[in-house]
């Protein structure tokens, strides 16, 4: 019987740990699909939903489902390709979008259209090697509801400027809401219908509170209470391009709040709460946050509205993933703040699967303003990972001083950025 030299046994032994140590992902050892194969380009409608579908020629196997975000007004969505869609099928996988069967803030019959959309693909075009979920802004909260709520469907998800805390983009916009009335003493949470509501912004709260740039002594308090609200960091830091956010979204995201939330066709406004929630504020500005959290009106969602058992999409998200997840976000977003990526970060830690998630931050006051690559290096990475287990590398969005926070993923720092060189 002949020997076996010792190097060979050193590489066989380093082999075998490096085995050990690299998990084996379930599906990246699952045959491609089959070459010589024509590209495919289908539209139709799916329980009441526009989808498209696209495969390039020599499709490799991987799907990309894409989420789109909220639309405004009645009837049925319309559906679009997501904004990497050349991307994807340069890499030579397929992508599928639904337009959703309604529009507004109704995440929950839009996880069951995209999860529809996917056993479509499988039946008409054939089983991927994996499935990704991808979501822009609401987007983002079908995607991590979906990972939560249906493990095993999709094998990594990507939210941009997303709602990845669920439900909190509500209690966040409630609170905003009532930080403005209590500081303004404008009671517009009674107000008794939407235009009465706009009228009293107009009338009483933006005399009182002034605008971003122009505040009044009250409107600094406010920004103040906004500032941590959106995520300053625990010293105080406000985030990069905050205000710069905040303009565009100041009295938008002051939210008409009807009566009789019980019977509301709104989810979101059935399930938002603010009884949670402890504002914070700067000290020396005439209000303390004792105060300012004794007197603020706390919003109250209506019976089950929450309810993991009876409405777990608009329950509290969990972190419980099971699968890779990659989000961007921008740090002046003062429609789905970055506060909504803290939050999740610290619901993944408590459930032991923060190694699941990957967060990246650019510097920007925009919504869903990501270049295009941005959003590429982060499906190239996102899909290495499904692959080949490469966790990419991210951003700590809990950091004590988040002043330099996005630096790395920020490929241009505009004239306003405090970070901006100057002369």
């Amino acid at each position: 019987m002949g020997t076996v030299s010792r190097p060979r046994v050193l590489a066989a032994l380093l082999a075998l740990g490096l085995a050990l140590i690299v998990p084996r992902v379930p599906w990246s050892e699952s045959p491609h699909a089959e070459t010589d194969r024509p590209a495919v380009s289908r539209s139709g409608v799916l329980g009441g939903a526009s989808y498209l579908i696209e495969a390039p020629p020599n499709w490799e196997g991987g799907l990309i489902v894409f989420a789109h975000g909220i639309q405004r007004g009645p009837g049925p969505g319309a559906v679009g390709p997501p904004p990497i869609a050349g991307h994807i099928l340069d890499r030579g996988h397929a992508w599928a979008a639904s337009g959703y069967r309604a529009r507004e803030y109704q995440p929950h019959l839009f996880i069951e259209d995209t999860n529809a959309l996917r056993e479509l693909f499988l039946k008409e075009v054939g089983r991927p090697r994996w499935t990704i979920l991808y979501g822009q802004s609401m987007g983002g909260h079908i995607v991590v509801a979906s990972l939560e709520l249906h493990p095993g469907i999709y094998q990594g998800g990507l939210a941009e400027c997303g709602l990845v805390d669920g439900i909190s983009i509500a209690d966040y916009l409630s609170a905003y809401t009532a930080a403005a009335e209590l500081i303004s003493g404008a009671p517009i949470l009674d107000a008794p219908d939407p235009e009465a509501f706009a009228q009293m912004l107009k009338e009483r709260v933006v005399p009182a509170l002034g605008l971003p740039g122009e505040y009044t002594a009250r409107g600094r308090q406010f920004d103040s209470v906004v500032k941590y609200l959106m995520g300053a960091d625990r010293a105080g830091n406000d985030l990069p391009m905050r205000l710069q956010g905040l303009r565009r979204r100041y009295l938008l995201n002051m939210n008409y709040r009807p009566r009789d939330v019980e019977n509301s066709p709104n989810p979101g406004w059935r399930a938002a709460s603010t009884v949670h929630i402890r504002y914070r504020i700067d000290p020396g500005l005439g209000l303390s946050e004792d105060e300012l959290n004794a007197r603020v009106r706390r919003v109250q969602p209506a019976k089950d509205a929450r309810s993991p058992r009876v409405n777990p999409v608009y329950a509290e998200r969990t972190g419980r993933i099971q699968v890779p997840l990659i989000t961007l976000h921008e740090t002046g977003d003062a429609w789905v703040p970055l506060s909504l990526e803290q939050s999740y970060r610290r619901r993944t830690i408590a459930a032991g699967t923060d190694h699941l998630l990957v967060q990246r931050v650019m510097r920007a006051g925009s919504h869903c303003g990501f270049d295009g690559e941005t959003r590429e290096q982060a499906f190239d990475d996102l899909v290495a990972w499904v692959e080949r287990g490469v966790r990419p590398v991210g951003e700590d969005v809990l950091a004590s001083d988040l002043s330099r926070v996005g630096v790395r993923w920020t490929r241009y720092l505009l004239p306003n950025d405090p970070l901006f060189p100057r002369r």
